[in-house]
Parts: structure tokens; sequence; C-alpha cells
């Protein structure tokens, strides 16, 4: 019963999380609900960035890649090393949710820092990366939850529930939980980061000129692309953790 309060408190602490917002920012009233249209826009806006790029990577394909393409196929075969990694032999079927996860944060979180979404002007609010909101990086976060559920499930079907007693049942509450602090752990480092890295350069640029924070900001370029790589990593390393048994 102890297991089952703290999991609903997490939960619910979720739930809460979603109210979280740093400024003001713009809002969609659809149906019942209240969503940050801002972070519709933007998201958007990379939707479209990394569709657009597709389809000009395989417009005209060659035998032997040259530019763009080449450039594609070496992202490609890095989305496989890492996914091949961290999950096995059987990382085929997940290199495009892996490949999904890993260009749309690396996207995100650049546009933050190379976009000038600050001219755009709204009634209220502003834009800002999509990974500068929590409900993006949330929702992220339980993608990958389900993710890795439906790899474990699929593989071993229902015995794939042992794991929570292994290698004892003493266990059982600790294994429970860990299921609902991965989706926070994912959700917070990612929005922290980014957030932290906007709000640097935010304050360095209203207190000297424009030219120092100049290297903050490829520093911050540096650390978004980490900071994607480092989800997608994890991503991939839970679901070959579920898909093999062993922690």
């Amino acid at each position: 019963m102890n297991v089952l309060s703290c999991s609903i408190n997490t939960l619910n602490g979720l739930y809460d999380l979603s109210g979280v917002e740093v400024g003001q920012h713009f809002y969609w009233k659809i149906g019942g609900f209240q969503v940050h249209g801002q972070v519709l826009i933007t998201s958007w806006v990379v939707i479209a960035i990394l569709l657009g790029s597709a389809a000009l990577a395989v417009r005209n394909p060659q035998t032997i890649p040259t530019g763009g393409q080449n450039f594609f196929e070496y992202v490609l075969e890095f989305i496989r090393d890492v996914s091949k990694t961290q999950i096995g032999e059987e990382y085929g079927p997940w290199v495009p949710f892996i490949g999904t996860m890993f260009l749309f944060i690396f996207v995100s979180n650049w546009s933050g820092a190379l976009l000038p979404w600050k001219l755009i002007q709204l009634p209220h609010g502003e834009l800002a990366a999509p990974t500068n909101d929590i409900n993006t990086t949330v929702a992220l976060a339980l993608l990958t939850s389900v993710a890795y559920f439906y790899a474990g499930l699929s593989k071993k079907g229902l015995s794939y529930f042992g794991k929570y007693i292994q290698p004892t049942p003493i266990l059982l509450p600790i294994n429970i939980l860990e299921d609902f602090t991965k989706p926070l752990s994912l959700s917070f480092r990612l929005f922290g980061n980014i957030l932290a890295d906007e709000l640097v350069v935010v304050v360095l640029v209203s207190l000297v000129p424009s030219v120092v924070p100049i290297p903050v900001m490829f520093l911050g370029l540096f650390t978004s692309g980490i900071q994607a790589l480092i989800f997608a990593t994890l991503a991939a390393a839970y679901i070959g953790e579920s898909m093999e048994g062993h922690h």
C-alpha cells in the first residue's frame, strides 16, 4: 500500500509539474483544456524542419552519397550505433524511435539557441524552444516509458513482470518505484538544462555587451547536443534493459 500511495503521489506530482512555467506564456483553449500555444507553434516548426530536411535528403538518392545525403547517412549510422550499443542485436526495430527522439530533441534544443523566436510578437508570452517547457519533456519521458514496457512485454509476455522480484522479492517496492523515477529523471534533466542555459544567456545579454555572451551561447549549443544524446542513449538503454531483464 505504501508503494501504491507513493506511485499515486508521483503521478500527481507529474500533473502538478505541468503548471511549472518561467515568464508569461501564450495559451490556447482546446475543449476544456488550457495548453501552451507557444510550445505547439515551435514544435510544429521543428517538425517541419525535420520533415523538410528528410524530404530533401531522399529526393534524389545516389549510389555514392554526396553533400546532404552523405550527412544524413552519417546521422543514421550514428543513431544505429547508439541503438545497437544499448539494445543489442535486436536493435533494428527501435532505430526509428531512438532516432526520432534524438533528432526532435536535438533540433528543439538548437532552435532555442539559433532561431530569433523573440522577434515574433505574440499577444502575450513569447516563443522558446519546445524543450524549454516541462510538458514537452514529460511527454517525451512518458513515451520512453511506454516504449520500454512495450519492448519487455512483446519480448517476454507476462513473465516480464518477474523482473520486479529479482534478485529477491524484498526489492519489489524499489523495483516498482524505479519505473516511476525514470521518467522523472529524464524529464527534469532535459528541462532543467535547457531552461538554465536560456536563462544564463538572457541574463548575460541584459548585463553585458552582446558580444560577450557569444562563447556562452556556443557552449549552450554543445550542451544542447549532449542533452539530446543523453536522452536518446538512456531511452535505448531502458529498452535494452527491459528486453534483457537485467539492471
